[in-house]
């Protein structure tokens, strides 16, 4: 079976770190904010100026004018602090964000991103999606395998415009985790019930596959 939204999410949580400063891109990974392990300290941030985004509000706790970078309402946790925009990208294009977690259109092989525009379709945009790939080292990418069309979106040579060239080393998809490395994705692990085969079915791009892939556990 493939990975819920919520379980992509679990899986990426697994990746923070305590003291890290986190961006969570529009989609999938907004969702990671509901699953930062107890006891850990992470500031997530946002570009449109907040930095300590908690998790998502209940009814009792929304507050409209507290929103992320993607127009969804948020919580802020102790600490948090709010600035301007500009200031928030001067802290990504500073290198002063220590993990990104983006969602995708394609990947390639090598560690190319296609995620701000697919032609003749209405997209919402780049974003701050340019400057976060520029800004940061460790980048995971969220997405779906393979398009509703079936269409693999781990490709041997991205084929939409790109957003960065070079920068993505980690990919979780439905199907997998898989890690970008001398122009091959290597398979690393594989979602609950999801078959070697049916990942190298849908990647279209170099697969490296270890003798022992192990499934992915969720509690």
């Amino acid at each position: 079976m493939t990975l819920s939204r919520d379980q992509m999410a679990m899986r990426v949580a697994r990746e923070l770190q305590d003291g890290f400063y986190v961006n969570l891109g529009i989609g999938i990974p907004t969702l990671v904010a509901n699953f930062v392990p107890e006891g850990m300290e992470v500031m997530l941030q946002s570009e449109n100026g907040l930095l300590g985004m908690g998790s998502f509000p209940t009814e009792e706790t929304i507050d409209a004018d507290m929103i992320n970078a993607g127009k969804q309402t948020v919580t802020a946790v102790a600490g948090a602090s709010i600035f301007s925009s500009a200031e928030s990208f001067a802290m990504i294009r500073g290198g002063h964000v220590d993990l990104t977690v983006l969602g995708a259109f394609e990947v390639d092989v090598q560690g190319n991103i296609a995620s701000w525009m697919i032609p003749n379709k209405l997209i919402k945009g780049m974003g701050g999606a340019m400057d976060l790939v520029a800004g940061a080292d460790n980048i995971i990418v969220t997405m779906t395998h393979a398009s509703k069309n079936g269409d693999s979106k781990l490709l041997e040579s991205c084929s939409l415009p790109l957003t960065g060239k070079g920068c993505i080393k980690k990919v979780l998809t439905d199907l997998a985790w898989l890690e970008i490395e001398d122009g091959a994705f290597i398979l690393k692990e594989r979602a609950p019930g999801v078959s070697v085969e049916e990942i190298i079915e849908k990647t279209q791009g170099k697969l490296i596959v270890p003798d022992h892939v192990p499934e992915m556990q969720f509690s």
